[in-house]
């Protein structure tokens, strides 16, 4: 079997991937841009400092550190071709000094994702399910890690996206870091917006949140599966989260999801590709297609009525994402 130690109540280490805390940056001429009348503020997380791996080095960083605690020697994860957990993965498991085994859905495809290239060319074992549903991954990651252990080796299984207590544990802590930062510049509260889709980002967020008083108020914006269905995905692992690390778990009113879906995940949507434009020219940062450019389209109708509120601060959470974007421009020639 994978190793899957226990953790109740034992806060989880971090390895050092990521180069914290990462910037805090305002950004008045996007909030112009975007009709947002109060303060609008980047947390900058595509620049965590480790490979291309954008926010998934906070989550990585715990994993591995988990992982070698418990003895393995290779890393077992999966998704898609295009997965930004996945090449990240490869990295950390890398710089742990573990091989990296990788599950993707579906088929060799005729053209690499960059993503794809990246995990290959760092290392990866990549196998296929030869079923294109995503859902596939799940029972071959643990048929993987089972395969491996009867090999004599210490596999460590994560789930797609790395939405595990341990791994949601690295963004309960990035809600401190956030909350720290705004003490020092706002009032400390403020509404933030990030992508959802595995739900471990948003869940170890919630948690942080609740941590902290419920001064930053956490909205995500769905790109992967229904809204429901995520706000329960999230509040569970928030829950776990909060229970690894000690602190109030959250309730059901703290976990609010928005449809940022467009025609799919993995699918650019029109709203998206507009606020990616808007991102880049009145601010500068790029934006991937399928999580955060998602996720800033939808932020006018996450603020509702506060976003005319000239005292009410909103944060954008950049997820990172690079080489999502470099392969989303070569189907955009506007």
């Amino acid at each position: 079997m994978a190793v899957t130690p226990d953790h109740r109540g034992i806060a989880p280490v971090r390895a050092g991937l990521a180069v914290l805390p990462t910037p805090l940056q305002e950004a008045p001429r996007l909030a112009e841009a975007l009709g947002v009348s109060g303060p609008l503020l980047l947390k900058r997380d595509d620049l965590t400092g480790f490979a291309v791996a954008g926010n998934k080095a906070r989550q990585l960083e715990m994993l591995v550190a988990d992982a070698s605690a418990s003895g393995a020697d290779v890393l077992v994860t999966g998704g898609t071709p295009g997965s930004n957990f996945c090449q990240a993965a490869v990295a950390a498991a890398a710089w742990a000094g573990m091989r990296c085994v990788l599950v993707y859905a579906g088929s060799p495809p005729p053209a690499r994702h960059p993503n794809h290239a990246a995990a290959v060319h760092w290392g990866a074992d990549v196998r296929w399910t030869y079923d294109a549903d995503r859902g596939s991954v799940d029972a071959a990651i643990e048929a993987t890690a089972a395969e491996l252990t009867r090999e004599g080796l210490q596999p460590y299984a994560v789930p797609r996206g790395g939405a595990t207590p341990v791994g949601s544990a690295g963004f309960h802590l990035a809600a401190l870091e956030l909350g720290a930062q705004l003490r020092d510049r706002f009032d400390g509260s403020a509404t933030v917006v990030v992508g959802a889709g595995s739900g471990g980002t948003l869940a170890g967020l919630v948690s942080g949140a609740v941590a902290l008083g419920r001064r930053l108020r956490m909205r995500g914006a769905a790109v992967s599966r229904p809204p429901e269905e995520t706000a329960g995905r999230v509040l569970k692992l928030g829950r776990e989260c909060a229970l690894l690390m000690g602190t109030e778990p959250p309730r059901e009113a703290d976990v609010v999801v928005y449809d940022a879906r467009g025609p799919g995940h993995g699918h650019p949507s029109e709203e998206g590709e507009r606020a990616a434009r808007l991102a880049l020219r009145a601010s500068g940062i790029v934006l991937d297609p399928v999580y955060s450019a998602k996720a800033l389209g939808a932020l006018a109708r996450i603020l509702g009525d506060r976003r005319a509120d000239p005292g009410h601060t909103t944060v954008f959470w950049h997820t990172g994402g690079l080489l999502d974007a470099v392969a989303g421009w070569s189907h955009d020639d506007r």
